[in-house]
């Protein structure tokens, strides 16, 4: 009867500690996930008037229609890689770019196959 007293408190006692253990790493990761790095996204010619979507990997960073010259977005990465869609809302065509992992400056510009970036 003691002895399996003595053996539920082990048990509990280790499953404290894994808990414990486990709260700690999940606190670790979420702290060491900041980047300094960060995009400057411009698109510059041929979207006036346009109903436009940009996603920058799941996350939507603009969605509506663009009433300027030119649309400026400044962000910072969030993840180890990123991908950047631009989706025309109009005519459904999505366009994909690798976004380099040290930030940078992106221009965009609409062509008619879709948007390209410019160099």
């Amino acid at each position: 009867m003691i002895g399996n007293a003595i053996l539920a408190f082990a048990v509990i006692v280790i499953v404290v500690l894994f808990v414990y253990m486990s709260l700690r790493v999940q606190q670790d990761k979420k702290e060491g996930r900041h980047f300094q790095e960060q995009y400057d996204l411009t698109l510059t010619s041929g979207f006036r008037g346009d109903s436009i979507s940009i996603y920058l990997n799941d996350s939507l960073l603009f969605c509506g229609n663009i009433e300027e010259d030119s649309l400026n977005l400044k962000v910072f990465r969030f993840d180890k890689e990123s991908a950047l869609l631009i989706v025309d809302n109009n005519t459904e065509k999505v366009s994909l770019f690798s976004l380099s992992q040290e930030g940078g400056r992106y221009f965009f510009r609409k062509a008619d196959e879709g948007v390209v970036e410019q160099q």
